[in-house]
């Protein structure tokens, strides 16, 4: 598939799909592992002094996620503004740790949480053989799969609905204040969710693959389009025939991005699609020599749809993953004065 992707790039229309510019900047310049600078499981993470700390499991689907609370320890027991987040492609909650405790300092209660399959949380089953007949149930004893490591948008989004679901339960949440923060992939799923959920009354998508429906009309007669979707699809009817199974953990397909996608999935995710349906204040942060994706058809074209509030902050200077390194601290200081202005 990856070749069908970098024939696509050929052509000239990176600029309308995320993945695409993915895998060609992620080969001339490798990408961090959002999850090799981080401060390792939870069982072994001390949380500073002030905070208070707290490990959850949450169902999504059937599947157990892992879940980190912070909060200030002068705040317990109140019901506080709260911020979800969760990491981009490949990444994992403990990627986001600083962040939180940043969030946390400011009076939010914080919950960061792993994707099925990834970092901390549990896998996803599936039956490796047919299912035993003549059971009279629906309990049974079969051998299964665990799938893990692998991009399937439509189930990250899942994800983030159930644990707004479960958040809304917390005591501490108060639930007229809710907000989510992404990061990169994330940054186009939080635009997504708050399209669907108006619980979300605040959202900050940073450095964010948004992806736009296509106009398949226009681009029906173009060679490396054509290519890249017979590619995809073929990848879709492997797996829906049961020739191919699901990719390997952490595999990388497309450049040095951890995880290969699903199938054809991604041709049917277009995030921003749902942006002009989105009415909770919104802010997204570009960064100004942004590399993976083409930022007039992602965060400013979601930009310009939102129809809440609404921020619009290029930081100069800086290529995608500069939002974790240089610019991390203007980056959480800007999340913290919009949330500080619309959650409080």
């Amino acid at each position: 598939m990856l070749a069908h992707i970098r024939h696509l790039v050929a052509s000239g229309l990176a600029a309308a799909f995320f993945l695409m510019a993915a895998a060609t900047a992620a080969e001339t310049t490798p990408p961090p592992d959002p999850a090799a600078r981080v401060f390792g499981p939870s069982s072994g993470f001390i949380a500073p002094a002030d905070l208070d700390f707290r490990v959850v499991g949450i169902v999504s689907e059937g599947v157990r996620l892992h879940g980190e609370l912070f909060w200030r320890k002068d705040l317990a027991g109140r019901k506080l503004p709260t911020v979800i987040m969760a990491h981009g492609w490949g990444g994992t909650a403990a990627g986001f740790r600083r962040d939180a405790i940043a969030l946390a300092h400011a009076g939010y209660l914080v919950v960061v949480f792993d994707y099925r399959g990834w970092g901390e949380s549990d896998s996803r089953v599936i039956l490796a053989g047919a299912e035993p007949s003549g059971t009279g149930n629906n309990r049974f004893t079969a051998e299964v799969q665990a799938i893990r490591g692998y991009i399937d948008p439509f189930e990250q989004v899942e994800d983030w609905f159930n644990v707004i679901d479960w958040a809304m339960a917390e005591p501490m949440v108060d639930t007229n204040r809710v907000g989510l923060r992404g990061s990169s992939y994330s940054g186009g799923h939080v635009v997504y969710v708050a399209g669907r959920d108006p619980r979300i009354k605040a959202i900050v998508s940073q450095v964010g693959g948004i992806a736009d429906r296509p106009d398949f009309a226009k681009l029906a007669g173009n060679p490396g389009y054509t290519t890249y979707v017979d590619g995809a699809h073929a990848s879709g009817t492997k797996l829906a025939r049961g020739e191919a199974g699901y990719p390997e953990p952490g595999e990388k397909a497309i450049g040095n991005l951890i995880g290969a996608p699903v199938g054809d999935k991604l041709l049917r995710w277009w995030p921003n699609d749902e942006a002009s349906h989105v009415t909770a204040a919104a802010l997204f942060i570009l960064a100004g020599n942004e590399e993976l994706v083409d930022n007039k058809t992602n965060g400013q074209l979601a930009y310009e749809r939102v129809r809440g509030p609404k921020k619009l902050v290029i930081v100069p200077d800086i290529k995608h993953y500069g939002i974790y390194g240089t610019a991390r601290e203007q980056a959480i200081q800007l999340a913290i004065e919009w949330f500080d202005k619309y959650l409080r």
